[in-house]
């Protein structure tokens, strides 16, 4: 047992392959101590995937074959992220508040060293034809909750607060293995986003490398300068586009939103990652996190599909300079429409925005406040 802030307690256990598995309960849990042994009998782990890399663009694409056999929206009596019982085997053992554990199909991993890993970021900046390295890294689940159905904004503020500090104590623990560059936590939210799974979980990618976005920002921070997330707080802060604000966070409509909704969050605070965050920053997170997922739902009478994107600093690089975010989008442009991205946005990366920011910024309050929601 480890106990971590507010109360939260992490209970570590392994499942039957030897995946690491680790339990979190609330503060407030009404769970006894003791939990279940995974007494399945599973296959070997899948091997570790292959990276090749886009001559064309330098980009590394994982070729993950395992993932093909992941689950396709199970009928609830056989959702493997609820807790096991006689009748579904599932990956989880016992009852809990929020689970984490390695990903039985993953992305990366399991293997975090291998004799044809990457060896540091100057060979993964290297172009040439034919260039393969090994997908090491880790690849984890995060069940938000052992119901069947829902998300993030369908939890308490008890649950939330647990969900981010698993978030936290993951980032800390998975920036320490020796494979990972960067820690990716993310919801993906509907099936309209690809959802295979109804239960209500995120994911954690840990990357042997890093990704594509984060070294368009690192451009942008060696040509802006080091402040660039100070600016662009004070710039969003002053303007229009602001949806929701606290004490340490301020929620809002970037200046060039690509998508029909699009919500970014900064902590007012430089804080390069979740594991640096302290204890009021994570608390009122928990509670201005749900109003602005609550409020994104109330904009159309049914749910919004979206990806929630938590952006943090690299493992080891840019620590000072590029701050924990939130990226959340959506292709919803109306109750019963949905933006595809075609020929410019899909081939040529050359966005066209559908919404004007200031106007998607207005019905975002508008909505907050039919629900209750908007002011801090």
């Amino acid at each position: 047992m480890e106990q971590l802030s507010s109360g939260i307690v992490a209970r570590r256990s392994r499942l039957a392959d030897g995946r690491e598995l680790i339990y979190y309960d609330d503060a407030d849990t009404s769970l006894p101590p003791e939990r279940a042994v995974d007494a399945r009998t599973l296959d070997p782990r899948p091997a570790t995937a292959t990276m090749r890399q886009d001559v064309l663009t330098g980009d590394w694409v994982s070729v993950a074959a395992a993932r093909q056999n992941r689950a396709f929206l199970p009928p609830a009596e056989l959702d493997p992220l609820s807790p096991q019982s006689p009748t579904n085997p599932s990956e989880v053992p016992s009852n809990y508040d929020v689970v984490v554990f390695e990903n039985r199909s993953p992305s990366f991993g399991p293997l975090l060293e291998d004799e044809n890993a990457p060896r540091g970021l100057e060979d993964l900046s290297d172009i040439g034809l034919g260039r393969t390295r090994t997908s090491v890294g880790r690849t984890e689940v995060v069940c938000f909750s052992p119901e069947h159905l829902g998300s993030f904004g369908s939890l308490t503020t008890s649950r939330a607060r647990t969900v981010i500090e698993a978030w936290a104590h993951r980032t800390a623990e998975l920036s320490a293995l020796p494979a990972v560059q960067q820690v990716f936590p993310f919801e993906n939210r509907g099936e309209a986003i690809g959802v295979t799974l109804h239960h209500p979980h995120g994911q954690i990618y840990a990357y042997p490398y890093i990704p594509p976005r984060t070294q368009a920002l690192i451009r942008s921070v060696e040509k802006v300068g080091p402040d660039l997330f100070a600016r662009i707080l004070e710039f969003e802060q002053a303007g229009e586009r602001v949806v929701l604000s606290g004490k340490h966070w301020t929620a809002f409509v970037p200046f060039a939103a690509r998508w029909p909704i699009e919500v970014h969050m900064l902590p007012h605070r430089h804080v390069p990652d979740f594991a640096a965050t302290n204890e009021a920053e994570r608390s009122e997170l928990a509670d201005l996190y749900l109003r602005l997922l609550k409020g994104i739902d109330a904009l159309y009478p049914t749910p919004t599909p979206y990806i929630a994107a938590w952006h943090q600093a690299p493992a080891h690089a840019y620590r000072d300079e590029i701050r924990l975010s939130l990226q959340l989008t959506s292709p919803r442009r109306a109750a019963d429409r949905l933006k595809y991205l075609a020929g410019s946005e899909a081939a040529m990366g050359g966005w066209i925005g559908d919404i004007p920011p200031e106007r998607q910024a207005a019905s975002l309050r508008e909505a907050l406040l039919r629900e209750g929601l908007g002011e801090a």
